[in-house]
């Protein structure tokens, strides 16, 4: 065999082989781009549309805070507020929180603590005088008064907030192609447009829609203010687990625009942004509900849930703990629980 021969033989090996890889790196090539592109995408636009929902906070920092914090460094809480405003009520500057939770971030164990607050919380609210259920805070007073509110009940600093209506709490769900949960009875309830008993489910632990899980958040037909509240809970978690799925990826665009236009809050989107790292920081999420204990309490004709003090300083301290802030809690078991009113029971749902 000639040597040219053995030559070109090699050449076209070689040539084989390239062809082989290039076969393989081009699609991984043209994947990564594609994903870069992607991200570059979302990023752009998340930054124009969450900037959007940003709205300027009065005060600086939590008067219980020494210092500002930084959400890339800090521990920090979140106050999530759910109001029942819509389109078709009209009634953003009026409405009541329907929904009332403060997340503990703690950034060295990778875990939140969400407490629920239940609607008829019977509190102090400065802006009115006297006490009453803590969804009347934001009707009284807006964003403003729920957060000093807030402080007040639980005892931490409240660093950041976000508030969203019925159509982004349905267009986030929707987004992300539903949620399964459990529902725990057959229920029949509006929809956010309050069509009368527009949905209607059946026990069992299913895939709901946006106005499905909508519905499932508001029900207490059948129960109560804390079984409403645990409910609500369960559906913020199971939305948190499937948007960091990897399902979830490409719906982020959606995700995006169901936010940013049914949401304010105090946080820019750096500050947002530093939040992901909850979700991808390579270890598992530690994610605790914590419900407030109490007792049923109905001094004239509008009912009250009327907080445990001593559990209320255990949930204090725990919160405090998990912010790593000093904790003066000096509550005990024998403490009474005051049902002192600056007025009467008077005021309704």
């Amino acid at each position: 065999m000639s040597k040219n021969n053995t030559q070109t033989r090699t050449v076209k090996r070689k040539k084989c082989k390239f062809k082989k890889r290039a076969y393989i790196i081009f699609p991984i090539l043209v994947a990564l781009l594609a994903a870069v592109g992607y991200g570059t995408y979302l990023y752009i636009k998340a930054d124009t549309v969450l900037s959007d929902s940003y709205e300027e906070d009065e005060r600086e920092k939590s008067d219980l805070r020494e210092s500002a914090v930084d959400p890339t460094e800090d521990n920090v809480s979140v106050l999530i507020m759910g109001v029942d405003s819509s389109d078709v009520r009209e009634n953003a500057e009026s409405a009541r929180t329907d929904a009332l939770m403060v997340a503990t971030l703690n950034k060295k164990d990778n875990s939140v603590k969400l407490v629920s607050i239940p609607r008829d919380t019977y509190v102090y609210i400065s802006e009115v005088g006297y006490e009453t259920k803590i969804a009347h805070a934001h009707a009284h007073g807006g964003t403003s008064a729920t957060i000093d509110t807030v402080e007040n009940l639980l005892d931490i600093p409240i660093d950041y907030y976000t508030k969203l209506n019925f159509e982004a709490f349905v267009d986030v769900v929707d987004a992300i192609d539903g949620i399964n949960t459990e529902v725990p009875y057959e229920l029949q309830e509006q929809n956010s447009k309050d069509e009368a008993g527009a949905i209607h489910l059946l026990p069992g632990d299913q895939e709901l829609d946006g106005e499905e899980a909508l519905a499932l958040a508001r029900t207490r037909k059948q129960d109560n203010d804390i079984e409403r509240g645990k409910r609500q809970q369960d559906i913020i978690k199971a939305v948190v687990d499937k948007a960091i799925s990897l399902d979830s990826v490409l719906k982020y665009d959606d995700v995006i625009e169901a936010v940013g236009s049914n949401m304010t809050t105090n946080m820019t989107f750096p500050e947002m942004r530093s939040f992901i790292s909850y979700g991808t920081s390579g270890t598992n999420l530690d994610f605790e509900t914590i419900t407030l204990e109490g007792s049923d309490y109905q001094p004239g004709n509008a009912y009250y849930w009327l907080l445990d003090d001593y559990a209320l300083s255990e949930t204090q301290s725990e919160l405090k703990r998990h912010l790593d802030i000093a904790d003066t809690n000096t509550v005990s078991e024998s403490d009474e629980i005051s049902t002192t009113s600056g007025e009467p029971g008077n005021e309704s749902e």
